[in-house]
């Protein structure tokens, strides 16, 4: 019927596949599978019905529960003593765990939704294999449809394995902390918890900790701003100053300041943190030469705000620089040299240069990474952690420092005497629509998006 020569047969409709199929066809669309076995295809029919059993039983023993439990997080909330008629004795009946029947409900909403889309994939392979019987055309056998698999399919194979860790142990833990913001989940409510809606957020924006949000946040984006630009700029000079002519013994300098960037960053972080300590080498060094009369607080509870934010954006240069410097000198000794060389006959000076050739150069590389490095120096949960421990303590905040982003507020609300769990998944949603707003608005601004 459709064998014309230059003829296009018409797609089917799962209307047609319905009304025109034939009985392992109408069949497909209650069982799962029947179509692919009746032509053969023993392994796609056979895992295809054996999902559905599957999910049946699981869903009649235990998801739909799961989902109706969902609802309402469990019916105790708190801890009740009640009499057993049947033994005559007093029990005490524990609150409901929400924290596993948020996590089991959540699984559950991910096991419907992997269903569905097995359902699908069944409904479109009847389809195919009816598209191909009506129209005369070859259906694939047991071993044909395995060999796609590793052949036409591959991308899809390899994918899968990926695709279904990252479901796991990326997407289902963030879906969990988001639904974790919209319940009371704290230290009063550790175990039967409640919806409670846009109640946490306000307590983050308006409510009791709004006074600590937004200084917080404020020190965030500062700091994310100087350690980035100070970073960046510091490796631009460097390696300038060791590409530049008249400069001896340059894989020497390279490794010395690769070596900075070679040590774990929680090394260096400990180190300096014992350096910089009232009682540490540099104010004893201070101290015997005459210089100062008594230590200087750097980081610790007696330093000035001020004082410890400005060394710990110095000592994440000493971190960061290499990096930088790295790159840099990657780009400066890829530069055309034929353009530079011109500049300089036109009588450019060095600045000129730098200013018009080589760093529009260099930012034009990096432009897509610097803004990387700022956003992760918006969550640089370590600098602060292992140099200042978020000191010194400001009595304004509640359970943040003087020196806490709000990566270190986050954790202090979930592992300190708080224990706001609600809250902290709250600043967590914000960290993130903080993150992603930046990023797609500065990399839609650099010159490499729109020369792309």
């Amino acid at each position: 019927m459709f064998k014309r020569k230059g003829h296009i047969p018409p797609a089917a409709t799962y209307k047609e596949v319905w009304s025109k199929g034939d009985a392992a066809d109408k069949l497909s669309f209650f069982f799962m599978g029947v179509s692919a076995l009746k032509n053969k295809q023993w392994a796609k029919g056979i895992s295809l019905l054996a999902s559905e059993i599957i999910f049946i039983c699981w869903f009649i023993f235990s998801g739909a529960s799961a989902l109706s439990m969902l609802s309402n997080l469990g019916t105790i909330k708190t801890k009740k003593v009640v009499f057993d008629k049947a033994q005559g004795v007093y029990i005490t009946k524990q609150p409901d765990n929400s924290v596993l029947i948020l996590l089991f409900g959540i699984m559950a909403i991910f096991l419907v939704i992997g269903f569905i889309w097995l359902y699908i994939i069944n409904l479109r392979s009847t389809r195919a294999n009816y598209i191909k019987k009506r129209d005369g055309k070859h259906i694939a056998t047991n071993k044909e449809e395995i060999a796609s698999l590793f052949d036409s399919r591959l991308h899809a194979t390899l994918m899968f394995i990926p695709l279904l860790g990252i479901i796991l142990f990326t997407v289902l833990p963030t879906i969990f902390m988001i639904s974790m913001a919209f319940t009371n989940y704290d230290r009063q409510h550790p175990i039967g918890f409640s919806w409670t809606g846009f109640q946490a957020f306000g307590s983050v924006l308006t409510g009791d900790l709004a006074g600590t949000f937004f200084p917080v946040l404020g020190w965030t984006l500062v700091w994310a701003v100087a350690a980035t630009v100070t970073t960046f700029l510091g490796g631009v000079l460097l390696a300038l100053l060791i590409e530049s002519k008249g400069i001896k013994h340059r894989k020497v300098w390279r490794t010395i300041f690769i070596v900075a960037y070679a040590v774990p960053q929680f090394v260096s972080l400990l180190l300096m943190a014992q350096f910089l300590d009232a009682q540490g080498p540099l104010n004893t060094l201070l101290q015997n030469w005459g210089w100062i009369s008594s230590p200087i607080h750097f980081i610790d509870n007696e330093a000035a705000p001020w004082v410890a934010r400005l060394t710990v954006i110095i000592v994440n240069m000493w971190i960061g620089i290499p990096v930088s410097m790295l790159v840099s000198m990657a780009i400066i000794q890829n530069l055309p040299q034929d353009q530079i060389e011109a500049a300089r006959m036109d009588g450019a000076n060095a600045f000129q240069i730098f200013h018009n050739i080589t760093f529009p150069q260099i930012l034009f590389v990096m432009g897509p990474s610097l803004i990387q490095q700022f956003i992760g120096n918006i969550n640089n949960f370590n600098v602060i952690y292992l140099l200042t421990g978020g000191k010194p303590m400001n009595n304004n905040y509640n359970g943040a420092g003087s020196t806490d982003l709000l990566v270190n507020w986050l954790y202090n609300l979930t592992f300190g005497q708080q224990q706001r769990y609600n809250a902290s998944a709250v600043l967590g949603i914000l960290i993130f629509i903080l993150s992603a707003t930046i990023s797609l608005i500065a990399y839609r601004h650099t010159t490499s998006f729109k020369e792309g």
